[in-house]
């Protein structure tokens, strides 16, 4: 009697490796919470590890969580997380699988309570945010290759020269600049003005019409950055038809425009990386994928193959197709013989049957009547005979006598055709030989133009005519790889050569003098 703890016992329960149940539960964990936000208070910060993320976690006085901010979130956070701060984290849950432990990931940070620059501008942020102007679902999606990029800034100043610099240096396009003043009086009504501007461009004409805004500017003070609060800003902003991107200040520097905005960079620089991707990224990428396709590609024949193979094996082998048909020709071939000996006797009782009713006397009776009808045929057959003879020999008669009376008028109609058909026969004479000369005069007139227009006639000049191993001239150097056989054509016969390595060719040895000798004539000569 088998154990109940037998592994041989069948078992309906699905069997996972540990890494298949980690990497589910990670799966399924992210899935459920991708995007969460979760008040608490950080507990055990010690700032930035040496590689640019920040360990600690997130508390209540009933429960802890772990919490990780990556470097490049790190760096786009506005302010920087103390211990002790209560805040509000926005991230996504996940696991680690190494030690079966889950934690946030941080992607932004903000105080729990309203801080002085939220508290300035609560009161038009309230009022733009009930009309929608920051609502998500009003941004659009930045092109991925854009062709034209618009910037919005000072002219003078090191914001254009990092967004330029970047933009080159990533994936270099045309950028177009509209220079407006970012700070002081006057600054929001101009860089609403640039914005509408921008939008009011036709495609296609002089000043091409941008594919991305960059309304951007360096780091200050509340004040310095208070244009980009502006009300004409924040709905230009909003109402543009091009994507916009907002990069104003430092990662720190909030203003209202970063709302109204498409995407906000944390720095003029961040958003030049993000108006461009790299093109060395995608030239890797395209690599990347185009190695994995061909891994597919292997990995599918070799599934394939073995597809085939198992299949192959599914299939009887040649004995066991031809059992069948060989034992039912066994079967056939040992009743042929009784088949034939049936057959013979078959037809015996055949025969006798039909030789029963053959008598001498009925075959003499029909020999009689079938001799009498012979008889018969030939006694008409003679009649008919002469019959003919009688009525061709009138005709011949008759033929005879017209014919007797013929040759006194043919005799002149004869002597009449003969004159004719002699002055016909000099004429044509007369006409196929001036024919004749036109013809030779027009092909001696095309042999001297084909003459004129030969490449031997180049050739004569000094020139050489360059060949391959198919005889096809070689019109290019290019077309002439090192250790290629050639054939040069020269006007008094053909060389063979071969083409050598190296970027000038060797010097000629000087020509030796020596007899003229006739020009050869040509081959295309004259067909008289």
């Amino acid at each position: 009697m088998s154990s109940f703890f037998d592994s041989d016992s069948p078992s309906n329960v699905a069997e996972y490796s540990v890494s298949e149940l980690s990497g589910s539960i990670k799966r399924t964990i992210e899935q459920t919470f991708e995007h969460v936000r979760v008040r608490g208070e950080i507990s055990g910060y010690r700032g930035p590890h040496s590689s640019g993320h920040a360990y600690f976690a997130l508390k209540d006085d009933r429960a802890r969580i772990d919490a990780v901010i990556w470097k490049s979130a790190f760096a786009r956070l506005r302010f920087r997380p103390e211990e002790g701060m209560e805040v509000i984290a926005t991230g996504r849950v996940t696991t680690f699988p190494g030690s079966s432990k889950y934690q946030i990931v941080i992607e932004s940070l903000e105080p729990a309570g309203a801080g002085a620059l939220m508290a300035l501008l609560e009161e038009r942020k309230r009022k733009f945010t009930a009309e929608g102007l920051f609502d998500a679902a009003r941004k659009k999606p930045l092109p991925f290759m854009p062709r034209v990029i618009g910037v919005v800034t000072s002219p003078t100043g090191a914001v254009i020269r990092d967004i330029l610099h970047r933009i080159a240096d990533r994936f270099p396009v045309q950028v177009v600049v509209w220079p407006v003043r970012v700070q002081g009086d006057g600054a929001g009504d101009e860089i609403a003005a640039a914005i509408q501007g921008f939008n009011a461009l036709e495609p296609g004409g002089p000043i091409p019409r941008p594919d991305v805004l960059i309304v951007a500017r360096g780091g200050g003070s509340l004040e310095d950055l208070w244009c980009f609060n502006d009300e004409a800003v924040v709905r230009a902003a909003a109402a543009s038809g091009i994507p916009l991107i907002s990069a104003v200040g430092h990662e720190t520097d909030w203003t209202l425009i970063d709302y109204a905005a498409d995407q906000r960079a944390p720095t003029p620089t961040g958003a030049a990386e993000m108006a461009v991707p790299v093109k060395a990224e995608l030239e890797a990428q395209i690599a990347s994928l185009a190695a994995r396709l061909k891994g597919a590609v292997t990995r599918q024949m070799d599934h394939r193959r073995h597809g085939l193979r198992a299949l192959a094996r599914a299939l009887p082998s040649l004995d066991q197709l031809l059992a069948l048909p060989r034992r039912r020709f066994d079967e056939v071939s040992a009743g042929l013989g009784r088949g034939l000996q049936m057959n013979t006797a078959n037809k015996r009782r055949s025969f006798e049957r039909s030789a029963a009713h053959l008598r001498p006397e009925l075959i003499k009776t029909r020999i009689g009547d079938r001799r009498q009808r012979v008889s018969d045929l030939v006694s008409r057959a003679e009649r008919c005979v002469e019959r003919q003879l009688d009525r061709r020999q009138s005709r011949v008669s008759a033929a005879d006598a017209s014919l007797r009376a013929l040759p006194s008028r043919l005799v002149g109609q004869i002597h009449r055709a003969r004159d004719r058909v002699s002055s016909l026969g000099s004429r044509g004479d007369a006409a196929i030989g001036a024919e004749l000369r036109r013809v030779k005069g027009a092909l001696a007139a095309q042999d001297r133009v084909l003459q004129s227009l030969s490449y031997r006639n180049v050739l004569r000049r000094g020139f050489a005519l360059v060949r391959d191993a198919e005889d096809e001239p070689v019109k290019h150097a290019t077309a002439v790889k090192p250790g290629m056989t050639l054939s040069l054509e020269f006007a008094d016969g053909r060389v063979s050569a071969v083409a050598s390595e190296g970027d000038a060719p060797p010097t000629p040895p000087a020509p030796k003098k020596r007899p003229a000798r006739p020009a050869e004539p040509s081959k295309q000569g004259s067909l008289f």
